[in-house]
């Protein structure tokens, strides 16, 4: 690919941009940000490790400026404020729409054909506005978010099973964060039911701590994490660039699937060159049903509130 396009060069931003270019995904990386040098500053602190860590993808920083972003086959979008503690993700909503509206249709005026990955919190809802700011067919715009949380979820099982991460499989479902929906029937060691090596009352557990992983960081550090977002962000980059037709948990726009309609919601898709390929429909029991249809009712709920803002008219 000629050039991917990062948007926001905050930690996610810049962290996305660097698994990037360590992967070689394209020629050349562009990091753009709103802030005078800063984009500038971690593109070039980058690319002067291509010869430490051998790639040869060109990492590029600019100030506002999408001329030099046309014609990007992907755009991340990361911008927005990030969530300080005690602060709920949809306290962020009124800011970061306005800025996702913003920087999506200065992006797809330089490049049209671009697939785009929403990254910005609320993650499910900005998902939603950069849908309406980019006219796009909504395969070609979804938010990274299940990627994130099984790579949470995966992690804390690694630890509690002492396994590699590696050889764990797993699907979580629903919205980013409390309305998450876990599902251990489909999760697995190596083809071995999770269910198997793990008692309820510890799963159950290691549920909870992923639902509330982002703000578990938050409280720790004081600002939201951004290793495990920019990689995940990054992985779902290089599915699409190569074609891979992974199959991904991810915040897709739903238009009947699961019996829901009109809501950007998690679930597992698979990915290729051509955004999302194929929506797909897992069975789930009465309880996960429940589960799910209380988080699109959650999500929605947001989703009116951003309508009402009437920022798409």
């Amino acid at each position: 690919m000629e050039r991917i396009t990062v948007i926001g060069a905050g930690n996610v931003g810049a962290t996305c941009a660097n698994v990037i270019a360590h992967k070689d995904l394209a020629k050349e990386v562009v990091l753009v940000d709103i802030k005078e040098g800063i984009a500038e500053g971690k593109a070039l602190d980058i690319w002067q490790t291509s010869s430490i860590n051998h790639f040869n993808t060109r990492v590029t920083g600019v100030t506002n400026d999408y001329l030099k972003t046309k014609g990007s086959g992907v755009i991340v979008i990361t911008s927005g404020l990030p969530r300080k503690p005690g602060m709920s993700r949809d306290d962020l909503i009124k800011t970061n729409a306005a800025i996702v509206k913003d920087v999506t249709e200065k992006a797809v005026k330089y490049s049209p054909d671009a697939i785009i990955i929403v990254v910005s919190n609320p993650l499910d809802v900005m998902t939603y506005a950069a849908y309406q700011a980019s006219n796009k067919p909504s395969r070609k715009v979804f938010g990274m978010a299940g990627t994130l949380d099984t790579g949470r979820y995966r992690a804390f099982l690694a630890n509690a099973l002492n396994v590699s991460p590696t050889d764990i499989h797993a699907l979580l479902m629903g919205g980013h964060g409390d309305t998450m929906v876990p599902l251990p029937r489909y999760t697995s060691i190596n083809g071995i039911p999770v269910t198997e090596l793990l008692g309820k009352d510890e799963l159950d557990k290691i549920v909870e701590r992923t639902k509330k992983g982002g703000g578990e960081l938050v409280n720790l550090m004081g600002t939201s994490a951004w290793y495990a977002p920019g990689a995940a962000a990054a992985q779902m980059v290089e599915a699409i660039v190569d074609d891979q037709n992974r199959i991904f948990p991810v915040c897709a726009y739903l238009q009947g699937e699961y019996g829901l309609k009109d809501v950007y919601l998690g679930v597992p898709v698979k990915l290729g060159r051509r955004g999302i390929e194929e929506i797909i429909e897992v069975d789930l029991n009465k309880d996960e049903k429940k589960l799910l249809y209380d988080s699109s009712d959650a999500v929605k709920s947001v989703m009116k509130v951003l309508d009402e803002m009437k920022l798409f008219e």
